[in-house]
């Protein structure tokens, strides 16, 4: 497990470095699935994918996008589950307690990242109960403002957002979410000092948005993106190093000079740690196959992700720097979460 020590050792490089997915060389994975059966034998019954989210969650939607085509590769039938709860962890706590090595888990960052350091009761270690198979999807978050927000430039609007202090409001859908310890990133980087608001939701907070409850949010580019072309919201930028194809006009927060607060949000595939090393590679080999095909990359585009194929050390490399950019704000801010 990555403890406080360790944490606090690298918080300082990610906070005051480059991304947490700077051009770096991966290291090798903290955790490597086990030896196993050889590559052909694998599998030898139906897959079961389990997604943390209800049916038509942006993760269900990810997982359901690459079910069919990776089952023909696979010669098994792909089978997603929804077992919702606890922002995902409920589904990553079966997978990772999973022994019949066909059970995996489509999973978001906070599965596979922070969700020890925010609560330790949770019942599984992201760094040591999985085996990294690999990213599906990425996607940035959109920081947006209330549409009476004064500016129409990024930087207009980050003076407006400072000028108001402590007495603006931010929405999230609860608390330990990436929106939440984005923004209290974002804070670090750029003077502004809204208060936090959870909500339960992404809809919700957008309704609180509406209403004049809140100014600002770190949305979805999805659901940012219809309430900022009705000039109901105005838009700051992406968090995401460069442009992104599901908000293509918006600017990202580093041409306003917001530095040091690149963040996404992505889903990926992770097996149980028990999983055999063939049987992890030549999953993460039918998967890069799958997410560079133009059809599969239009899906997940549609269902809000940018097709991201890597492998697992990619992944598990990933996973080790968001732990150490987004515990650094846990660790700095105090935040815990009983979910």
């Amino acid at each position: 497990m990555i403890t406080k020590r360790r944490l606090l050792q690298s918080v300082a490089a990610s906070l005051c470095g480059t991304a947490a997915w700077a051009q770096q060389t991966p290291a090798p994975a903290a955790r490597t699935a086990r030896a196993g059966a050889a590559p052909g034998t694998w599998p030898t019954q139906p897959v079961r994918v389990l997604v943390g989210f209800p049916a038509g969650a942006s993760p269900d939607l990810a997982a359901r996008a690459i079910a069919e085509p990776l089952a023909k590769l696979l010669g098994q039938p792909v089978v997603v589950e929804n077992k919702p709860g606890a922002s995902g962890n409920v589904a990553a706590g079966l997978v990772a307690k999973a022994q019949d090595e066909h059970t995996i888990g489509a999973l978001i960052n906070g599965n596979l990242t922070i969700a020890k350091l925010l609560n330790p009761a949770t019942p599984f270690d992201p760094e040591k109960d999985f085996a990294p198979v690999g990213l599906i999807g990425t996607a940035p978050l959109v920081l947006a403002t209330s549409g009476d927000a004064i500016g129409k430039t990024p930087t207009e609007l980050l003076l407006w957002a400072r000028n108001l202090g402590d007495k603006g409001k931010y929405g999230t859908p609860g608390v330990g979410t990436v929106g939440h310890l984005g923004m209290e990133l974002l804070k670090t980087r750029t003077s502004i000092a809204p208060q936090h608001v959870p909500f339960n939701g992404n809809p919700q907070v957008i309704e609180a948005m509406l209403a004049g409850k809140i100014q600002l949010a770190l949305l979805p580019p999805g659901l940012a993106k219809p309430h900022v072309a009705s000039g109901k919201f105005k838009a700051i930028g992406v968090t995401s190093p460069l442009r992104s194809p599901l908000f293509s006009e918006l600017p990202t927060l580093r041409e306003a000079s917001v530095r040091g607060a690149d963040l996404e949000i992505w889903t990926a595939l992770a097996a149980p740690a028990s999983l055999p090393k063939a049987a992890v590679m030549k999953l993460n080999a039918a998967m890069s196959e799958v997410l560079n095909a133009p059809e599969v990359q239009a899906q997940l585009l549609k269902a809000g992700w940018q097709s991201q194929a890597g492998t697992p050390q990619a992944l598990a490399y990933r996973m080790r720097t968001d732990t150490s950019q987004l515990g650094g704000v846990i660790l700095m801010r105090g935040i815990r979460s009983e979910t």
